[in-house]
Protein backbone atom coordinates (compact mmCIF):
# COMPACT_ATOMS: atom_id res chain seq x y z
CA UNK A 1 0.00 0.00 0.00
CA UNK A 2 1.27 2.98 -1.00
CA UNK A 3 2.08 5.78 2.04
CA UNK A 4 2.32 8.45 -0.32
CA UNK A 5 -0.90 10.37 -1.66
CA UNK A 6 -1.08 10.14 -6.08
CA UNK A 7 -1.26 12.97 -7.79
CA UNK A 8 -4.06 12.74 -11.26
CA UNK A 9 -2.28 14.16 -14.19
CA UNK A 10 -4.38 16.72 -15.14
CA UNK A 11 -4.03 17.95 -11.23
CA UNK A 12 -0.39 18.16 -12.00
CA UNK A 13 -0.63 20.14 -15.21
CA UNK A 14 -2.28 22.43 -13.55
CA UNK A 15 -0.16 22.95 -10.52
CA UNK A 16 3.74 23.32 -13.13
CA UNK A 17 3.76 27.04 -12.73
CA UNK A 18 3.77 26.41 -9.03
CA UNK A 19 6.75 27.77 -7.74
CA UNK A 20 5.99 26.21 -4.48
CA UNK A 21 5.73 23.35 -6.20
CA UNK A 22 8.87 20.66 -7.06
CA UNK A 23 9.09 17.88 -9.57
CA UNK A 24 11.62 15.17 -9.31
CA UNK A 25 12.27 12.99 -12.01
CA UNK A 26 13.90 9.51 -10.20
CA UNK A 27 14.90 7.87 -13.32
CA UNK A 28 18.50 7.87 -14.65
CA UNK A 29 20.03 11.18 -16.31
CA UNK A 30 20.01 9.35 -19.79
CA UNK A 31 15.95 9.16 -19.42
CA UNK A 32 16.13 12.50 -17.89
CA UNK A 33 17.86 13.83 -21.23
CA UNK A 34 15.82 12.23 -23.66
CA UNK A 35 16.26 8.57 -24.11
CA UNK A 36 12.92 6.43 -24.15
CA UNK A 37 14.77 4.11 -22.01
CA UNK A 38 11.45 2.59 -21.14
CA UNK A 39 9.33 2.42 -25.26
CA UNK A 40 7.52 5.90 -24.10
CA UNK A 41 6.02 7.78 -26.54
CA UNK A 42 8.57 10.98 -26.14
CA UNK A 43 11.58 11.11 -24.60
CA UNK A 44 12.94 13.61 -21.74
CA UNK A 45 11.65 14.86 -18.95
CA UNK A 46 8.36 17.09 -17.70
CA UNK A 47 8.39 20.34 -17.70
CA UNK A 48 10.16 22.03 -14.80
CA UNK A 49 11.67 18.67 -13.11
CA UNK A 50 14.96 18.32 -11.46
CA UNK A 51 17.05 15.15 -12.26
CA UNK A 52 17.48 13.08 -8.65
CA UNK A 53 18.27 9.57 -10.18
CA UNK A 54 17.35 6.62 -7.39
CA UNK A 55 20.81 5.80 -8.13
CA UNK A 56 21.86 8.38 -5.83
CA UNK A 57 20.05 7.11 -2.57
CA UNK A 58 23.61 4.44 -2.55
CA UNK A 59 25.75 7.71 -1.75
CA UNK A 60 26.81 8.50 2.24
CA UNK A 61 26.32 12.13 0.84
CA UNK A 62 22.78 11.43 -1.30
CA UNK A 63 21.23 14.44 1.73
CA UNK A 64 23.67 17.35 0.00
CA UNK A 65 22.80 16.25 -3.49
CA UNK A 66 19.24 16.76 -2.75
CA UNK A 67 19.81 19.94 -0.99
CA UNK A 68 21.78 21.49 -4.50
CA UNK A 69 18.66 20.64 -5.86
CA UNK A 70 17.24 23.52 -3.57
CA UNK A 71 14.44 21.67 -2.07
CA UNK A 72 12.83 23.50 0.50
CA UNK A 73 10.71 21.63 3.65
CA UNK A 74 8.20 23.71 2.69
CA UNK A 75 7.60 22.32 -0.65
CA UNK A 76 5.56 20.55 -2.13
CA UNK A 77 7.59 17.47 -3.46
CA UNK A 78 5.97 14.94 -6.77
CA UNK A 79 8.22 12.58 -7.83
CA UNK A 80 7.87 9.98 -10.85
CA UNK A 81 10.27 7.60 -12.49
CA UNK A 82 9.21 4.35 -14.68
CA UNK A 83 8.57 2.45 -11.33
CA UNK A 84 6.04 3.89 -8.80
CA UNK A 85 7.59 1.60 -6.20
CA UNK A 86 10.99 3.49 -6.76
CA UNK A 87 9.31 6.84 -6.64
CA UNK A 88 7.81 5.41 -3.36
CA UNK A 89 11.39 4.54 -2.04
CA UNK A 90 12.85 8.21 -3.10
CA UNK A 91 9.81 9.66 -0.86
CA UNK A 92 10.90 7.23 2.22
CA UNK A 93 13.95 8.97 1.76
CA UNK A 94 13.05 12.51 1.52
CA UNK A 95 10.46 12.07 4.18
CA UNK A 96 13.39 10.70 7.03
CA UNK A 97 15.14 14.04 5.82
CA UNK A 98 11.98 15.71 7.29
CA UNK A 99 10.34 16.51 3.75
CA UNK A 100 6.73 15.95 4.23
CA UNK A 101 4.70 17.13 1.36
CA UNK A 102 5.04 14.39 -0.65
CA UNK A 103 2.68 13.41 -3.66
CA UNK A 104 3.80 10.46 -6.50
CA UNK A 105 2.61 10.70 -10.11
CA UNK A 106 2.26 6.84 -11.70
CA UNK A 107 1.23 7.61 -15.15
CA UNK A 108 4.33 9.25 -16.98
CA UNK A 109 5.04 6.66 -19.71
CA UNK A 110 0.91 5.56 -20.25
CA UNK A 111 -0.44 9.63 -19.84
CA UNK A 112 2.15 12.37 -20.04
CA UNK A 113 4.35 10.84 -22.53
CA UNK A 114 1.25 10.09 -24.95
CA UNK A 115 -0.37 13.43 -24.45
CA UNK A 116 1.98 16.37 -26.78
CA UNK A 117 -0.49 19.05 -25.24
CA UNK A 118 1.87 17.98 -21.94
CA UNK A 119 4.79 19.82 -21.88
CA UNK A 120 8.31 17.52 -22.02
CA UNK A 121 11.83 19.14 -22.32
CA UNK A 122 15.19 17.44 -23.57
CA UNK A 123 18.70 17.78 -24.00
CA UNK A 124 18.55 18.90 -27.77
CA UNK A 125 21.72 16.74 -28.68
CA UNK A 126 20.74 14.09 -26.19
CA UNK A 127 21.71 11.30 -28.18
CA UNK A 128 25.44 11.84 -28.84
CA UNK A 129 25.81 11.77 -24.97
CA UNK A 130 24.70 8.18 -25.23
CA UNK A 131 24.62 5.64 -21.69
CA UNK A 132 25.52 1.91 -21.64
CA UNK A 133 23.10 0.02 -23.23
CA UNK A 134 22.93 1.53 -25.77
CA UNK A 135 26.63 1.00 -26.50
CA UNK A 136 26.08 -2.45 -25.45
CA UNK A 137 23.63 -3.02 -28.10
CA UNK A 138 25.94 -1.61 -30.75
CA UNK A 139 28.72 -4.37 -29.54
CA UNK A 140 26.19 -6.99 -29.78
CA UNK A 141 24.84 -5.41 -33.00
CA UNK A 142 21.45 -4.80 -31.65
CA UNK A 143 21.07 -1.26 -32.74
CA UNK A 144 20.15 0.17 -36.64
CA UNK A 145 22.74 1.26 -38.87
CA UNK A 146 24.24 4.56 -37.33
CA UNK A 147 24.15 8.14 -39.13
CA UNK A 148 25.96 7.70 -41.83
CA UNK A 149 26.59 4.41 -42.45
CA UNK A 150 30.36 3.24 -42.04
CA UNK A 151 31.43 1.40 -39.18
CA UNK A 152 31.94 2.38 -35.66
CA UNK A 153 35.09 2.49 -33.84
CA UNK A 154 34.69 2.51 -29.56
CA UNK A 155 38.03 4.33 -27.89
CA UNK A 156 39.41 4.20 -24.70
CA UNK A 157 40.71 7.64 -24.09
CA UNK A 158 43.47 8.06 -22.05
CA UNK A 159 46.73 10.44 -21.06
CA UNK A 160 50.35 8.24 -21.80
CA UNK A 161 48.46 4.99 -19.68
CA UNK A 162 47.63 1.46 -21.70
CA UNK A 163 47.50 0.34 -18.52
CA UNK A 164 44.63 2.22 -18.02
CA UNK A 165 43.42 0.55 -21.38
CA UNK A 166 44.60 -2.88 -20.83
CA UNK A 167 43.49 -3.13 -17.01
CA UNK A 168 39.76 -3.24 -18.40
CA UNK A 169 37.89 -1.86 -20.96
CA UNK A 170 35.09 -2.58 -23.07
CA UNK A 171 34.66 -5.08 -25.08
CA UNK A 172 36.72 -4.20 -28.81
CA UNK A 173 37.53 -0.90 -28.05
CA UNK A 174 40.61 0.33 -29.34
CA UNK A 175 42.68 2.96 -26.76
CA UNK A 176 44.13 6.50 -27.59
CA UNK A 177 46.30 8.13 -25.96
CA UNK A 178 45.36 11.66 -25.44
CA UNK A 179 48.79 13.09 -27.50
CA UNK A 180 47.94 11.34 -30.97
CA UNK A 181 45.43 14.50 -31.42
CA UNK A 182 47.25 17.55 -29.65
CA UNK A 183 50.84 18.51 -29.22
CA UNK A 184 52.48 17.50 -25.86
CA UNK A 185 54.43 20.99 -25.95
CA UNK A 186 51.67 23.05 -26.05
CA UNK A 187 48.81 20.96 -25.58
CA UNK A 188 46.81 22.22 -28.81
CA UNK A 189 45.35 20.25 -31.11
CA UNK A 190 47.66 18.84 -33.67
CA UNK A 191 48.19 20.10 -37.17
CA UNK A 192 45.91 19.39 -39.99
CA UNK A 193 48.31 17.06 -41.35
CA UNK A 194 49.20 14.82 -38.10
CA UNK A 195 45.39 14.86 -37.44
CA UNK A 196 44.71 12.92 -40.51
CA UNK A 197 47.80 10.81 -39.80
CA UNK A 198 46.25 10.00 -36.20
CA UNK A 199 42.85 9.52 -37.53
CA UNK A 200 43.47 7.30 -40.38
CA UNK A 201 45.84 5.06 -37.79
CA UNK A 202 42.63 4.61 -35.10
CA UNK A 203 40.65 3.57 -38.56
CA UNK A 204 38.33 6.50 -38.25
CA UNK A 205 37.21 8.13 -41.57
CA UNK A 206 34.73 11.44 -41.60
CA UNK A 207 31.94 9.25 -41.82
CA UNK A 208 33.01 6.87 -38.87
CA UNK A 209 30.63 6.96 -35.84
CA UNK A 210 33.13 7.24 -32.56
CA UNK A 211 32.03 6.27 -28.94
CA UNK A 212 34.39 7.96 -27.05
CA UNK A 213 35.17 7.18 -23.05
CA UNK A 214 37.71 7.32 -20.65
CA UNK A 215 38.23 6.13 -16.66
CA UNK A 216 38.26 8.89 -13.96
CA UNK A 217 41.37 8.57 -13.12
CA UNK A 218 42.56 11.64 -10.93
CA UNK A 219 46.84 12.51 -10.72
CA UNK A 220 48.94 12.95 -8.22
CA UNK A 221 49.47 16.93 -7.56
CA UNK A 222 53.39 16.09 -9.02
CA UNK A 223 52.08 14.98 -11.97
CA UNK A 224 52.15 17.19 -15.22
CA UNK A 225 48.40 16.14 -16.57
CA UNK A 226 46.83 18.97 -18.74
CA UNK A 227 43.96 19.23 -16.61
CA UNK A 228 41.23 17.09 -14.81
CA UNK A 229 41.01 13.67 -14.54
CA UNK A 230 43.09 12.24 -17.22
CA UNK A 231 40.87 10.00 -18.49
CA UNK A 232 36.92 10.59 -19.10
CA UNK A 233 37.83 14.15 -19.38
CA UNK A 234 40.15 13.32 -21.92
CA UNK A 235 37.93 11.53 -23.74
CA UNK A 236 35.75 14.75 -24.21
CA UNK A 237 38.87 16.59 -25.12
CA UNK A 238 39.40 13.36 -28.15
CA UNK A 239 36.13 14.19 -29.19
CA UNK A 240 35.81 18.13 -29.26
CA UNK A 241 39.13 17.79 -31.69
CA UNK A 242 37.67 15.04 -33.91
CA UNK A 243 34.74 17.16 -33.79
CA UNK A 244 36.83 20.09 -35.18
CA UNK A 245 38.81 17.61 -37.99
CA UNK A 246 35.13 16.41 -39.38
CA UNK A 247 34.26 13.11 -37.33
CA UNK A 248 30.47 13.68 -38.02
CA UNK A 249 29.06 11.13 -35.55
CA UNK A 250 31.33 11.51 -32.33
CA UNK A 251 29.26 10.32 -29.69
CA UNK A 252 30.43 10.36 -25.69
CA UNK A 253 29.53 7.46 -23.12
CA UNK A 254 27.71 9.39 -20.39
CA UNK A 255 29.99 8.82 -17.08
CA UNK A 256 32.30 7.38 -18.99
CA UNK A 257 34.10 3.29 -18.08
CA UNK A 258 32.34 3.64 -14.07
CA UNK A 259 28.72 3.73 -15.99
CA UNK A 260 29.62 0.45 -17.84
CA UNK A 261 30.83 -1.04 -14.50
CA UNK A 262 27.97 -0.32 -13.34
CA UNK A 263 25.83 -1.86 -15.61
CA UNK A 264 27.32 -5.14 -14.81
CA UNK A 265 28.28 -5.62 -18.68
CA UNK A 266 31.65 -7.65 -19.72
CA UNK A 267 35.12 -6.32 -19.46
CA UNK A 268 37.71 -7.22 -21.70
CA UNK A 269 41.85 -6.70 -21.34
CA UNK A 270 42.81 -7.84 -24.59
CA UNK A 271 44.55 -5.79 -26.80
CA UNK A 272 42.51 -4.41 -29.80
CA UNK A 273 44.79 -3.84 -33.00
CA UNK A 274 43.71 -0.48 -34.47
CA UNK A 275 42.93 -1.06 -38.30
CA UNK A 276 44.27 1.67 -40.66
CA UNK A 277 42.22 3.37 -43.44
CA UNK A 278 44.08 5.24 -46.03
CA UNK A 279 41.94 8.12 -46.66
CA UNK A 280 40.01 10.23 -43.56
CA UNK A 281 37.75 11.48 -46.62
CA UNK A 282 37.22 15.25 -45.69
CA UNK A 283 39.25 18.50 -45.20
CA UNK A 284 40.54 19.04 -41.91
CA UNK A 285 39.46 21.18 -39.71
CA UNK A 286 35.65 20.74 -41.43
CA UNK A 287 35.00 23.21 -38.22
CA UNK A 288 37.28 25.70 -37.59
CA UNK A 289 35.12 27.39 -35.86
CA UNK A 290 35.41 25.30 -32.60
CA UNK A 291 38.55 26.31 -32.15
CA UNK A 292 40.20 29.71 -31.85
CA UNK A 293 43.79 30.68 -31.07
CA UNK A 294 44.97 33.87 -29.36
CA UNK A 295 44.81 36.27 -32.10
CA UNK A 296 41.52 35.60 -32.14
CA UNK A 297 40.99 35.35 -28.31
CA UNK A 298 42.09 38.72 -28.01
CA UNK A 299 39.59 40.27 -30.81
CA UNK A 300 36.74 38.61 -28.72
CA UNK A 301 37.70 40.23 -25.73
CA UNK A 302 37.31 43.46 -27.53
CA UNK A 303 34.27 42.41 -29.13
CA UNK A 304 31.11 43.42 -27.48
CA UNK A 305 29.42 40.44 -29.28
CA UNK A 306 31.67 37.60 -27.82
CA UNK A 307 32.78 36.30 -24.66
CA UNK A 308 35.80 34.03 -23.23
CA UNK A 309 34.86 31.75 -20.42
CA UNK A 310 37.86 31.16 -17.86
CA UNK A 311 36.56 27.39 -16.32
CA UNK A 312 39.17 27.18 -14.05
CA UNK A 313 38.97 26.71 -10.18
CA UNK A 314 38.95 30.00 -7.89
CA UNK A 315 42.15 30.07 -6.44
CA UNK A 316 43.14 29.67 -10.20
CA UNK A 317 41.15 32.39 -11.27
CA UNK A 318 42.18 35.11 -8.52
CA UNK A 319 45.72 34.20 -8.64
CA UNK A 320 46.88 32.14 -6.09
CA UNK A 321 47.84 29.14 -7.60
CA UNK A 322 48.88 28.60 -11.62
CA UNK A 323 46.77 25.18 -11.73
CA UNK A 324 49.83 23.28 -13.01
CA UNK A 325 53.68 22.87 -11.85
CA UNK A 326 54.45 23.56 -15.81
CA UNK A 327 53.02 26.87 -15.67
CA UNK A 328 54.90 29.62 -13.48
CA UNK A 329 52.38 32.83 -14.02
CA UNK A 330 49.32 33.37 -11.62
CA UNK A 331 46.52 34.98 -13.07
CA UNK A 332 44.07 35.44 -15.46
CA UNK A 333 42.95 37.19 -18.71
CA UNK A 334 41.64 40.39 -18.38
CA UNK A 335 37.99 40.59 -18.99
CA UNK A 336 36.99 36.95 -18.89
CA UNK A 337 33.49 35.39 -17.36
CA UNK A 338 34.26 33.49 -14.33
CA UNK A 339 32.93 29.55 -15.59
CA UNK A 340 33.84 27.63 -12.09
CA UNK A 341 35.13 24.28 -13.04
CA UNK A 342 35.35 23.07 -9.63
CA UNK A 343 38.12 22.97 -6.81
CA UNK A 344 40.85 22.79 -8.60
CA UNK A 345 42.81 22.24 -11.84
CA UNK A 346 42.34 18.52 -11.57
CA UNK A 347 38.23 18.34 -11.16
CA UNK A 348 35.25 19.46 -12.38
CA UNK A 349 32.63 18.27 -10.33
CA UNK A 350 30.32 21.78 -11.20
CA UNK A 351 29.69 20.21 -14.24
CA UNK A 352 29.35 16.77 -13.46
CA UNK A 353 26.98 14.41 -10.90
CA UNK A 354 28.32 12.29 -8.69
CA UNK A 355 27.97 9.39 -10.53
CA UNK A 356 30.27 10.80 -13.38
CA UNK A 357 27.22 11.36 -15.66
CA UNK A 358 26.81 15.16 -17.11
CA UNK A 359 24.81 17.34 -14.69
CA UNK A 360 21.57 18.29 -15.44
CA UNK A 361 21.63 20.89 -17.97
CA UNK A 362 19.47 23.21 -16.62
CA UNK A 363 21.53 24.05 -13.94
CA UNK A 364 24.32 24.93 -16.27
CA UNK A 365 22.51 26.55 -18.11
CA UNK A 366 21.34 28.60 -14.98
CA UNK A 367 24.46 29.10 -13.51
CA UNK A 368 25.69 30.22 -16.97
CA UNK A 369 22.92 32.82 -17.53
CA UNK A 370 23.26 34.57 -13.67
CA UNK A 371 26.91 34.74 -15.03
CA UNK A 372 26.30 36.99 -18.03
CA UNK A 373 26.89 33.72 -20.32
CA UNK A 374 24.72 33.27 -23.16
CA UNK A 375 23.98 31.72 -26.16
CA UNK A 376 23.41 34.95 -28.07
CA UNK A 377 26.74 35.59 -27.92
CA UNK A 378 30.05 33.68 -29.68
CA UNK A 379 31.38 31.99 -26.19
CA UNK A 380 35.22 30.44 -26.33
CA UNK A 381 35.71 28.31 -23.03
CA UNK A 382 39.01 28.15 -21.82
CA UNK A 383 41.35 26.43 -18.56
CA UNK A 384 44.89 25.91 -18.52
CA UNK A 385 45.36 23.56 -21.62
CA UNK A 386 41.82 23.10 -22.58
CA UNK A 387 40.58 19.98 -21.38
CA UNK A 388 38.77 21.98 -18.82
CA UNK A 389 37.24 24.41 -21.80
CA UNK A 390 36.30 21.08 -24.09
CA UNK A 391 33.66 19.76 -21.38
CA UNK A 392 32.47 23.03 -20.41
CA UNK A 393 32.17 23.56 -24.96
CA UNK A 394 30.56 20.10 -24.63
CA UNK A 395 27.74 20.96 -22.72
CA UNK A 396 26.89 24.38 -24.66
CA UNK A 397 27.39 21.91 -27.81
CA UNK A 398 25.22 19.19 -26.25
CA UNK A 399 22.58 22.07 -25.14
CA UNK A 400 22.76 23.47 -28.80
CA UNK A 401 24.17 26.63 -28.15
CA UNK A 402 25.28 27.63 -31.46
CA UNK A 403 28.53 30.21 -31.21
CA UNK A 404 30.65 28.28 -29.22
CA UNK A 405 34.68 27.69 -29.11
CA UNK A 406 37.55 26.44 -27.39
CA UNK A 407 39.99 28.63 -26.98
CA UNK A 408 42.86 25.92 -27.08
CA UNK A 409 45.93 27.83 -26.04
CA UNK A 410 44.77 28.84 -22.69
CA UNK A 411 46.40 30.27 -19.72
CA UNK A 412 49.16 28.11 -20.53
CA UNK A 413 50.04 29.80 -24.06
CA UNK A 414 48.48 33.30 -23.23
CA UNK A 415 50.65 33.58 -19.80
CA UNK A 416 53.89 32.86 -21.51
CA UNK A 417 53.60 35.83 -23.86
CA UNK A 418 55.05 38.50 -21.84
CA UNK A 419 53.38 41.24 -23.94
CA UNK A 420 49.73 39.66 -22.51
CA UNK A 421 47.73 41.12 -19.94
CA UNK A 422 46.52 39.41 -17.28
CA UNK A 423 45.26 40.17 -13.53
CA UNK A 424 44.99 38.75 -10.20
CA UNK A 425 42.80 39.43 -6.86
CA UNK A 426 39.01 39.57 -6.71
CA UNK A 427 37.45 41.86 -9.39
CA UNK A 428 34.40 43.96 -8.29
CA UNK A 429 31.44 43.08 -10.02
CA UNK A 430 32.21 38.78 -9.62
CA UNK A 431 29.49 36.86 -9.19
CA UNK A 432 29.57 33.45 -7.47
CA UNK A 433 27.44 30.41 -7.88
CA UNK A 434 27.71 26.90 -7.99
Amino acid sequence: MSNFPEILTSELFNILDDTTTKIIDIRSSDAYNGWRLNHENRGGHIKGAKSLPLKWTNYIDWIEMVQSKKLKKSDNIIIYGYNPDDSEKVGRYLEKAEYNNIMIYKKFVDEWTVDKNLPMNKLKRYNRLVHADWVNDIINQNNPPLHYGAKTVICHAHYRNRDAYLSGHIPGAIDIDTLELESPKTWNSRSPKELKEALECHGICANTTVILYGKFMYPDNNDSFPGSAAGHIGAIRCAIIMMYAGVKDVRVLNGGFQSWKDRGFRIDTDDVQKIPIKDFGARIPSHPEFIVDTDKAREMIADERSDLVCVRSWPEYIGEVSGYNYIKKKGRIPGVIFGNCGSDAYHMENYRNPDHTIREYHEVEDIWRKQGITPDKHLAFYCGTGWRGSEAFYNAWLMGWPYISVYDGGWFEWSNNPENPYETGIPIDIKLEI
